[in-house]
């Protein structure tokens, strides 16, 4: 479970995060959705210990991010936008190199690639993996940890519709075994009917909840706020 309290954060003069407040369940799929700029990676961001508020609380699996750091994010995996890997490591030595340091032996690297339709890629150095192939290693780095609290931000950019769709079955047998699932994202279109609560961010503020059936239905009203609903209609697409 996830717990957010009066989250604030600035950078600069700019205000990203002004008093956020929301939760996110055990057991079910949360996606954060909002316009560019609404505060969703920076939020993400915070909950993964990158980054500090100015204020707030953030309490993760009944653990305080401020005042029990380890035991906090000992049961967090958190999947960034860009995920990163040194270009000369092969396939295999990235997802064996991860399986360590989770305390995972090299058969449960084995069988991540297995999953995650790259094994006939594992000696391929990741420089020379296209972006979709990219994503689907750090995918399979981010199943390796088991932890029960996920996060990810906008998982599905790099990913072709059949592994999209591989991506989201992979999140619901997580949620249905308990696990806490917070997505960040702006792909409505393919994640309509696939989540459980979708949370409105507008301003650094939780906005509102959005059907999860209804998310491109919503996001189209004319006479929403401008204030957040603005180049909504650019996020469905």
């Amino acid at each position: 479970m996830i717990s957010v309290q009066e989250l604030k954060k600035s950078f600069g003069a700019r205000r990203v995060l002004d008093g956020l407040t929301f939760r996110a369940e055990a057991g079910v799929i949360t996606l954060l959705i909002g316009c560019n700029g609404a505060g969703k990676t920076t939020a993400l961001r915070l909950l993964a210990g990158l980054a500090n508020p100015e204020s707030g609380t953030i309490n993760i699996d009944g653990h305080d991010l401020a005042t029990d750091r380890r035991r906090a994010l000992a049961g967090l995996s958190f999947l960034p936008q860009a995920p990163r890997f040194h270009p000369r490591l092969t396939t295999r030595q990235v997802a064996h190199f991860y399986a360590q340091l989770r305390g995972r032996e090299a058969v449960a690297a084995e069988r991540e690639l297995s999953a995650w339709g790259l094994s006939e890629f594992a000696r391929v150095p990741t420089g020379k993996l296209s972006g979709g192939l990219r994503q689907r290693l750090a995918l399979a780095v981010f199943a390796l940890a088991d932890a029960p609290v996920l996060l990810l931000d906008e998982p599905g950019l790099s990913l072709d519709p059949a592994w999209r769709d591989q991506l989201q079955e992979f999140l619901a047998a997580q949620a249905q075994a308990g696990r806490t699932i917070l997505v960040a994202t702006h792909l409505l279109g393919e994640w309509e009917g696939r989540a459980d609560r979708c949370l409105l961010l507008a301003e650094g503020r939780y906005a509102a909840t959005v059907p999860p059936d209804q998310l491109r239905d919503v996001f189209r009203r004319k006479d929403a706020p401008a204030s957040q609903w603005a180049n909504a209609e650019a996020a469905v697409r």
